[in-house]
């Protein structure tokens, strides 16, 4: 029996790439097909009825013919627009570096229920969250259980033995902890406090009642987002280019403007 030429799809839009005058290359992550490349034919004319439909961060409904090269998009509904991302360029950032991290995880044709499921989860929190630091490093911590890299942080990643409560190393290339004695056995590390290994264990444990109550100072938070960001980054063998932006807002937000000093990001 021949393959159907259409098949219908649920996604969320991860980011589109201009093709020719008027199209456009969409790429979606889908539970059923995992990350899905496909072309949306005249998506950038003004009364293409695909517009709207298909933008960064829009959880939506489509239907796809198969293509030589690529499928191609011919219906598309919006399920969810995530409105209040779009009216918050701070949380707007944050959703979009959230599908940066996935489209740069995630290949082609693997099945990707999971982290569709969480990221589905993720972003409608962070359309209504108010500490949208923690909620990212939760979802960095989880994306990286999903995909088989969850980092060691509960022993030695040398000799085994059960961390003590000191200021331990973080080895990005052995994927985890590493004691005072093995520091220099794992190759390049990072020194981590004890308080931000307590953080990422309660990350890690999706300890949800814990880290409802979690308050972080400013240093601590920024200790955890690095360490996980260095990490990433080693996985990657790349930056992530959403961080940028974000810090950039970050700085933008404690600068004192001319009629006073205007409230940061919170985590």
């Amino acid at each position: 029996m021949p393959a159907p030429r259409v098949y219908k799809a649920e996604g969320i839009v991860l980011k589109g790439r201009e093709l020719g005058e008027a199209d456009r290359i969409v790429t979606l992550l889908t539970p059923q097909y995992g990350k899905l490349r496909a072309v949306a034919k005249g998506v950038r004319k003004p009364r293409s009825r695909l517009a709207g439909n298909l933008e960064p961060l829009t959880h939506v409904a489509v239907l796809v013919a198969h293509g030589q090269s690529l499928d191609i998009i011919s219906q598309a509904q919006t399920l969810e627009a995530f409105r209040p991302l779009r009216e918050d360029l701070w949380r707007l950032s944050c959703g979009l570096y959230l599908a940066e991290l996935v489209e740069r995880f995630t290949v082609e044709g693997a099945e990707g229920h999971p982290v569709y499921q969480l990221l589905l989860e993720t972003l409608t929190r962070l359309a209504l969250a108010t500490r949208e630091e923690l909620l990212l490093r939760s979802f960095e911590i989880e994306l990286l259980d999903h995909l088989g890299f969850r980092p060691e942080l509960g022993q030695c990643i040398a000799c085994r033995r059960a961390l003590e409560p000191v200021e331990n190393f973080f080895s990005p290339g052995g994927g985890g902890m590493a004691c005072p004695g093995c520091r220099y056995k794992v190759g390049l590390t990072r020194p981590v406090t004890v308080e931000a290994l307590k953080v990422l264990r309660l990350l890690q444990r999706r300890d949800a009642t814990t880290l409802a109550r979690l308050r972080l100072r400013r240093a601590l938070a920024a200790e955890v987002e690095l360490l996980l960001r260095e990490y990433i980054a080693y996985i990657l063998e790349h930056d992530v280019q959403s961080t940028v932006f974000l810090d950039r807002l970050r700085r933008e937000a404690a600068a004192p403007p001319a009629g006073g000093r205007p409230a940061a990001p919170t985590g």
